[in-house]
């Protein structure tokens, strides 16, 4: 059954305000072809204006900084001719009122939106150049969702590194973020990538579905594989050749980073070829607290495929 758009409408407003273009109306008319196909719910005699003009003319007023859906119809109600012709609407003035644009957006396919939004994102950011491409899955939880007998509504979503949004699914309630990993990465084509993810999602099924589909992963190990964990930190990092360091100081505070890599034959893991030990030590200069943290991780990208500075800022970026 597809989500309803009352819950993931806030959301995916939140995946177009973060394109951040200079020209909103441009960006929003390449976003038409995309929403062309989206199921329109209204009756036949109810379709004063095309869908997808509707959506797109939303979608152009929340690019130019639109925060509510009386800003929103106000911003379609001040738009002049030529551009509502540019967004698909008839010559005829164009009226809305928030009530009208209200009832819309949550009966829309929540789900279909989100994939088109998604597409749209993943279409705008695919470089043209050569190398892998880092796509994070993370949940969040929904701004505005709760209610004072529900609790906030959380979605997984994936987002490229530079922070685009490519797709989103909410997490049926009584349940995690597991069972919605591979339903997520459905509609993106991972030909290509290299996936993070928190340690929750280090599951061999997810490993494998990765691999099946052309994507390479950083997989992060905690407790939860304490094979797999222990045999990793019982390795001799202290003997091991350093692959990259940083060090950066800002926000009154000094970090370094230090990463090793070490190859292996097999692990307890779907075509894991490295192990990755990564080193924080984080000074506050304000209170002189030192911390020092130790993560561990595996991925499938054999030696040579990502240099240590690669390792490290997809670590890092994630």
């Amino acid at each position: 059954m597809p989500a309803p758009a009352s819950s993931l409408m806030p959301a995916a407003l939140d995946q177009l305000a973060q394109v951040s273009a200079p020209a909103p109306l441009a960006d929003a008319v390449r976003l038409f072809s995309f929403l062309d196909l989206l199921p329109d719910p209204r009756g036949v005699r109810g379709r004063r204006y095309p869908l997808s003009a509707l959506v797109t003319a939303a979608a152009a007023s929340v690019l130019a900084g639109s925060r509510s859906l009386t800003a929103i119809t106000e911003w379609i109600g001040d738009a002049p001719t030529w551009a509502c012709r540019t967004l698909g609407f008839p010559v005829d003035p164009l009226t809305a009122h928030p009530h009208t644009l209200r009832r819309l957006l949550v009966r829309l396919d929540g789900d279909a939106l989100d994939r088109a939004i998604g597409a749209f994102l993943a279409a705008r950011a695919t470089p043209a150049g050569p190398g892998l491409r880092a796509i994070a899955v993370d949940g969040k939880a929904l701004r505005g969702s709760r209610t004072a007998t529900t609790p906030y509504i959380t979605l997984l979503a994936a987002m490229d590194h530079d922070g685009h949004v490519l797709a989103q699914r909410q997490v049926a309630d009584k349940s995690n973020e597991i069972p919605a990993f591979q339903p997520l990465l459905s509609t993106i084509d991972l030909t290509g990538t290299v996936v993070t993810a928190d340690a929750l999602h280090t599951q061999h099924a997810h490993g494998t579905y990765l691999r099946e589909r052309g994507a390479h992963y950083i997989a992060q190990v905690k407790a939860n594989h304490p094979g797999l964990s222990d045999r990793i930190r019982r390795l001799p990092w202290h003997e091991i050749t350093l692959d990259h360091y940083d060090r950066t100081r800002a926000h009154h505070r000094l970090e370094i980073r230090r990463l090793k890599t070490a190859a292996f034959a097999h692990l307890d893991y779907p075509d894991a070829r490295q192990a990755l030990q990564v080193v924080r030590w984080r000074t506050d200069f304000t209170t002189g607290k030192l911390t020092i943290e130790r993560v561990y991780l595996i991925t499938s990208l054999p030696p040579g495929a990502a240099t240590g500075a690669q390792l490290a800022a997809w670590i890092r970026g994630h």
